[in-house]
């Protein structure tokens, strides 16, 4: 009897034991760094002088900095555009490379490749390619010398795609909007004729003044029809980038949905008549619901904490266009020439656990987690 209670406490133990180290470290590092911030930030510290009990007033005087307004709105919209946004690339860039075709592979290693690269480097790449001569203005200013046209190429291909698939239509064919063959003939077709054209001179690219856009050291806000709610070019900068490494580790959650939908459900709706958008709508959306509320979790938490990028870029662009609630925390924290500010940064950092709680909450009764699928 002895041996097989001591057999039973084992089995009870051993979990314990394995999770051991990670309980270790997230009582010590993360537990005790909690409670300490949440005392700091009821005192008025320095990291010298002995802490000072102030009681809410750090809570009242972050409220009146306008800095962290400032900051507080730059994370929201940040949060807003970058989750909808990568969210929405990336459930699109999985429904392409979820297809069977030659080098696919290839295709979802290329796509993946942002997310593994280094941060710092693609950060310093990233202000290189942001720059008033970079890559970034000078691509926009050759779409605007061949704007008409690279317009009249995609009209071409869209007419001829068109008039393929009506043709079968009538004929009582079943054909997909987008046939790839029908596709592929279309854009061949299209691309001869308007090189022709260029190339006799019938049209011929505009002339156009070099494109000068300022991204980063700059106050100016887009769009300006938005009033208010118009966010900072910078800070516009930094949601491309970072909407461009991010988005492919969502797709790869994506993918991994989307391979485990049955295809029974895509054979039975075929049968039923319906076609690929009713499907996406009916069978696809519904059945990535779980992943599409993991993606949007894990949206919202990085992108209200977002500092690495703002810490890099630093003084290339103002502090008032790119500050984030994080930055913000760590800038009370470690001032370049002033005591630090202890309880405002713990009270901040409070407020922004307490935001990014409130918000996954709300999100969590929107959309509904895997339970409610």
């Amino acid at each position: 009897m002895r041996r097989v209670s001591a057999g039973r406490l084992g089995e009870k133990l051993a979990p314990y034991v394995l999770l051991a180290p990670f309980l270790f470290t997230l009582i010590v590092f993360f537990g005790y760094a909690f409670v300490r911030v949440v005392y700091f930030s009821f005192t008025n510290y320095d990291l010298f002088s002995k802490p000072e009990w102030v009681g809410l007033r750090n809570y009242l005087n972050i409220f009146r900095d306008p800095e962290f307004t400032r900051a507080m709105k730059n994370s929201l919209t940040f949060m807003v555009v970058v989750t909808a946004a990568q969210t929405m690339i990336a459930l699109l860039l999985a429904l392409f490379l979820n297809r069977k075709m030659r080098g696919i592979k290839f295709f979802r290693a290329a796509y993946y490749m942002p997310s593994v690269a280094s941060s710092v480097v693609v950060t310093l790449i990233f202000i290189w390619f942001f720059q008033r001569r970079g890559v970034l203005n000078y691509v926009i200013t050759r779409f605007q010398e061949y704007q008409v046209i690279l317009a009249l190429f995609v009209l071409l291909a869209a007419a001829l795609q068109f008039v393929l698939v009506a043709w079968e239509k009538l004929r009582r064919r079943p054909v997909a909007i987008f046939e790839p063959s029908f596709l592929l003939l279309s854009l061949l077709v299209s691309f001869m004729i308007v090189f022709g054209l260029v190339r006799f001179g019938f049209i011929l690219p505009r002339e156009v003044a070099p494109v000068d856009i300022i991204w980063f050291n700059t106050t100016k806000t887009w769009p300006d029809f938005f009033g208010a709610l118009a966010f900072p070019i910078p800070l516009g900068a930094i949601m491309l980038f970072n909407i461009w490494t991010t988005a492919p580790t969502f797709m790869l959650l994506y993918l991994a949905g989307l391979q485990d939908i049955p295809g029974e459900l895509y054979e039975a709706a075929a049968v039923d008549g319906a076609e690929g958008w009713h499907m996406f709508w009916k069978i696809t959306v519904p059945q990535l619901k779980p992943i599409t509320f993991l993606v949007v979790t894990m949206g919202l938490i990085g992108t209200l904490q977002m500092f690495d990028q703002v810490a890099i870029l630093g003084s290339q662009a103002p502090r008032s266009s790119t500050i984030t609630l994080a930055y913000y925390i760590y800038t009370n924290l470690f001032p370049s020439s002033a005591s630090p500010r202890v309880g405002m940064a713990s009270a901040a950092a409070m407020f922004l656990a307490l935001l990014t709680l409130v918000i996954v909450y709300a999100q969590r009764k929107v959309l509904g987690g895997e339970n409610d699928a």
